[in-house]
């Protein structure tokens, strides 16, 4: 065997690699832009006073079971950003985006845009 086919070989294996990698990330692209407006539908706008904020894994949050399973299993091992918020008169756990978690002041009451219990925005505004 010359070496010009094992280059020949390896140039059609990084090209179906390419292809993959393009597919795959135009299906997820698609997933997270259903994902976005289906939050969107239904976010709400609350005022939340944030009693602390912390990055755990979700077995690990005081969250439901039921919530738990629906969560996708990349989630369930990595650290995620969980806010445990005083809303009315209950204390629960709430996930929210690394660019929100990171604006969100502690001890404070802020007024923020929920989805269910996804933290979807920090909405500006008197409390």
């Amino acid at each position: 065997m010359e070496w010009w086919h094992l280059y020949i070989i390896l140039g059609v294996v990084a090209a179906a690699a390419a292809g993959a990698f393009f597919f795959f990330r135009k299906k997820l692209r698609k997933k997270m832009d259903d994902q976005q407006t289906l939050v969107n539908q239904h976010k709400v706008a609350t005022n939340i006073l944030v009693l602390e904020k912390k990055r755990i894994k979700v077995a690990n949050a005081n969250m439901p079971k039921s919530v738990i399973e629906q969560i996708p299993r990349i989630y369930k091992v990595r650290k995620v950003p969980v806010v445990k918020a005083k809303i009315g008169p209950q204390v629960i756990d709430l996930l929210c985006d690394e660019s929100i978690f990171d604006k969100l002041p502690e001890r404070k009451t802020v007024r923020v845009d929920l989805a269910g219990i996804f933290i979807a925005g920090i909405t500006p505004g008197k409390k």
